[in-house]
């Protein structure tokens, strides 16, 4: 099967979060098994240039039709980690992609519809008919309107959408000026409530919507998530049109790429190690300890990886590294926040907190840094107010890090309890909690930190139970592959 992914990022040359992982994931995993898969993205200007090989001219002179007019690009190819991209370049004085970052300016909407109308004629001129176009997440979303709309009735007429979206939150609300733009008229066709007009805000469009209402099939990254977004507030005023079509909308729970994340084989981890033999987890403990300045002594580390946004939970984060340190632990955080007042907050924290040799706040993200605390913490927290998927759980799992989460989204799917599950003793593999507040966080993290402390022997049982757990890409490859030969024979 050919499939083309449409997407705002692939980790590593384009990334911003999780959503990076899951393109690049994704699509090796359907190239394993037999598919050709290529990847279509914007030239950004503050990619990873040195995460591309061979980068060159694929197309020139794609002519993009825009208010009327035509905007000039040039498509670029080059391999990513093998994966086959093309890069597309608009040449307008807007500069749509000649960006310091690759979100967060005024004109985002237009930016991306932009790209899925480029993306579009690229398909057509260039020839490509893919089986399947994947679409992922709103900046994407417009591509199944323009596909079933204008381009089927000009030789994509075979082609079939499916939709993924990783964060129902960010839906893309704009005004009728995207439709004039992509020439995407009458625009009263498209102003009603059955197509991308908005279902809580009166006069709106809404491109997530759009994507839903035209994609053949429409995934969330989690099976939980996917309910959630039907039945609760989660939804975030997409309830109705998941309602709507819930005959073709389900959930397929994200993998985690174990060429990247293994800590049998990580080049990034001063000692590597196995279920079956874990002295170089505890080694890695003490690298950890080192790189830290935290002191050396018999005590779990509790940690937290991720960005510092609401969605995390950062009130709960905040309280969570007091409490690990009141129950006898220490606690490592590496992340940081776009929110000003959040990194101010955790500032004033690590402030603090300096001089406590058991604690220590990285506010920054790296790669390597996020190896070596996997690998050498104890337990990871997640007190997340909404997951759709989550990754940080899945790795931290396969480091013999024990999760403890919150009951939500994707963590759900993914983490069960030790003492409290319906599941068999050595498939529970966590700590779970439900309620977002203070005293929920520390009832879990006194169970966990209990543990460590009085039952190591059910400890080290629960950690092998989770480097056990199968979070790779296989399943959800397999789940998406029956997606795809469905939508193509409907």
């Amino acid at each position: 099967m050919y499939v083309v992914m449409l997407s705002p990022e692939c980790a590593p040359v384009a990334q911003a979060g999780g959503l990076g992982e899951v393109v690049y994931g994704l699509s090796r995993e359907l190239e394993i098994r037999g598919n050709a898969v290529e990847i279509i993205l914007p030239k950004y200007a503050c990619m990873r240039y040195d995460q591309i090989y061979g980068l060159c001219v694929s197309y020139r002179d794609l002519c993009v039709p825009w208010y009327g007019g035509v905007v000039p690009c040039t498509v670029w190819f080059g391999f990513v980690h093998g994966r086959k991209c093309y890069f597309i370049e608009p040449h307008s004085a807007d500069g749509f992609f000649e960006r310091g970052s690759y979100y967060g300016d005024d004109d985002d909407i237009l930016r991306f519809a932009f790209f899925c109308k480029a993306a579009m004629e690229f398909l057509l001129h260039a020839g490509k008919r893919p089986d399947v176009v994947h679409c992922h997440d709103w900046q994407t979303a417009l591509a199944p309107v323009l596909l079933f709309e204008q381009y089927q009735h000009r030789g994509l007429g075979t082609q079939r959408a499916c939709l993924t979206m990783h964060n129902i939150r960010h839906q893309g609300r704009c005004g009728e000026e995207v439709l004039r733009a992509t020439s995407l008229l009458p625009t009263g066709r498209f102003t009603v409530k059955e197509r991308l007009a908005d279902d809580q805000h009166p006069g709106a469009l809404n491109l997530l919507k759009g994507g839903v209402v035209y994609a053949n099939f429409v995934t969330s990254v989690s099976p939980q998530y996917a309910w959630e977004s039907r039945w609760t507030d989660q939804g975030a005023g997409l309830s109705e049109a998941l309602h709507r079509h819930a005959g073709k909308f389900g959930g397929v729970l994200n993998g985690v790429d174990y060429d990247v994340w293994n800590p049998e084989t990580d080049e990034l981890i001063p000692y590597n190690y196995s279920r079956k033999d874990l002295a170089g987890k505890y080694a890695d403990k003490r690298a950890l300890r080192e790189r830290f300045w935290l002191a050396d002594s018999y005590r779990p580390i509790v940690a937290y990886v991720g960005r510092l946004d609401e969605q995390k939970g950062v009130d709960l984060i905040h309280h969570a590294a007091h409490s690990a340190l009141d129950r006898g632990a220490q606690f490592v955080l590496l992340g940081s926040s776009t929110n000003p007042a959040v990194e101010e907050r955790f500032r004033q924290l690590k402030w603090h907190l300096n001089d406590n040799p058991d604690c220590h706040l990285e506010l920054q993200y790296t790669a390597e840094l996020a190896h070596l605390v996997y690998a050498g913490s104890d337990l990871l927290i997640m007190p997340s107010l909404f997951e759709p998927c989550g990754l940080a759980q899945l790795i931290a799992m396969k480091y013999g890090t024990v999760p403890v989460v919150r009951a939500i989204g994707g963590l759900c799917d993914t983490v069960f309890d030790w003492e409290h599950s319906d599941q068999d003793r050595h498939l529970r593999n966590g700590f779970v909690f439900h309620q977002p507040d203070p005293a929920a966080v520390d009832s879990a993290l006194h169970r966990a930190i209990g543990l460590w402390f009085h039952h190591p022997g059910e400890f080290r049982e629960l950690m092998v139970n989770a480097m056990r757990a199968d979070y790779s890409w296989s399943t959800p490859g397999r789940h998406y592959l029956n997606i795809y030969h469905h939508i193509r024979h409907k």
